[in-house]
């Protein structure tokens, strides 16, 4: 349902923008007519039923079977209607379509990083193609960060250790401004950016301009690096389990529970390993909490997920620079993600223990957790 756009309010830029105005012309219409309604009716019985002698004593008032029943069923019926309303738009806007572009989100004091899964790296500034739904899978390094897009009409808190998800399809192209909406910091309202919708050429092109390994690519080199091919191997002589085609389909862990393996899953099995070990493997994974950055959790998970599709294993290992993958990763600016400067006070150094870094000291240990960076049999 699309209705003209509301006084004060954004630009309608998306396919659910109209249904969420019109929900809120529904209720603000509710608000007006029972306000005035009330106001209308103090004055009224103020008037009619106004003491007219010093001694007048009132007639009292019995109660009305009909009357009460029209004012309980009536704002029920009404209620029901917001509820019913508002519930269908929830889960349009909260249930993220299966054809959408998936694209990683990590927030930051003070600055939104976005990976395409083609490798294009982007602070700040979101490309996307009109027309198409985009999916973005998204956790913070810090605190909790909430990434609106007010055009869109769309609004989610980012939160530390989980993953959130939001998705959008825009119907105009044009720039469009995306902000942070919960208080995180001195620096709460520099931390905005834009959403710039191209059209679908467009976007090819912008796209074959150049970039970084894809997330899965990138996830595949840190899953080498940190020895976690050593335990978790393609057949089931390896120390941990199978990671071909695991993930959206349930494992059963110790203790008979069926788990899905999904995104939260792998996060917790890599920074938590022993927190749901497999049926029939022992909790000897170390924890990689503090060595593997959200953005390279991100990338284990796409490369993980990416073991169930069928031409996964060959697609994986190609860049779209050419390179091996030892050459340094820029964003559409051009300089390196992590000497951008998150802090316009203070410059953020990189986080150490990199892809590879601490995380490969460790690997040494088998381990025997689900699928997570390192030597892991879970």
């Amino acid at each position: 349902m699309q209705l003209p756009r509301l006084p004060f309010t954004p630009e309608q830029a998306s396919t659910v923008s109209g249904e969420v105005d019109a929900l809120y012309t529904y209720l603000v219409a509710i608000t007006l007519f029972f306000s005035v309604l009330v106001t209308v009716l103090i004055f009224y019985f103020a008037v009619k039923y106004r003491r007219r002698d010093a001694n007048e004593l009132p007639q009292p008032i019995a109660g009305s079977v009909k009357l009460e029943t029209m004012w309980t069923v009536i704002p029920f019926l009404i209620a029901m209607t917001i509820f019913v309303w508002g519930a269908s738009l929830y889960f349009t806007l909260y249930r993220p379509p299966k054809d959408a572009i998936e694209i990683f989100v990590v927030g930051k004091q003070w600055m939104w990083k976005f990976q395409h899964t083609e490798g294009q790296r982007e602070i700040n500034e979101l490309h996307v193609p009109v027309g198409a739904k985009v999916k973005l899978t998204m956790t913070t390094e810090d605190v909790i960060h909430s990434f609106a897009v007010p055009a869109f009409r769309i609004r989610s808190d980012v939160v530390p250790g989980r993953y959130t998800f939001a998705w959008f399809e825009a119907t105009k192209t044009g720039r469009y401004h995306l902000f942070c909406t919960e208080f995180c910091g001195t620096n709460h309202s520099g931390m905005n950016g834009w959403v710039e919708v191209m059209e679908p050429t467009a976007y090819q092109a912008w796209l074959a301009g150049g970039g970084s390994d894809s997330p899965a690519a990138q996830g595949e080199k840190l899953f080498q690096s940190l020895g976690c091919a050593t335990c978790h191997r393609t057949d089931t002589q390896g120390r941990g389990p199978v990671l071909t085609g695991v993930f959206g389909k349930p494992q059963r862990v110790q203790g008979g529970q069926d788990v899905t393996v999904d995104e939260a899953y792998i996060r917790e099995s890599i920074v938590n390993p022993t927190a749901k070990v497999v049926e029939g493997f022992q909790p000897i994974m170390p924890s990689y909490q503090g060595q593997v950055s959200e953005e390279q959790l991100l990338q284990l998970i796409a490369y993980i997920r990416s073991l169930g599709a069928p031409a996964a294993a060959g697609g994986a290992t190609t860049t779209t620079n050419g390179q091996a993958g030892g050459g340094a990763q820029t964003t559409t600016t051009g300089i390196a993600p992590d000497a951008q400067r998150s802090n316009p006070l203070n410059s953020t150094s990189p986080r150490p223990g990199g892809a590879g870094g601490g995380g490969a000291s460790q690997s040494g240990g088998n381990s025997n957790q689900m699928p997570g960076g390192g030597n892991s049999n879970r």
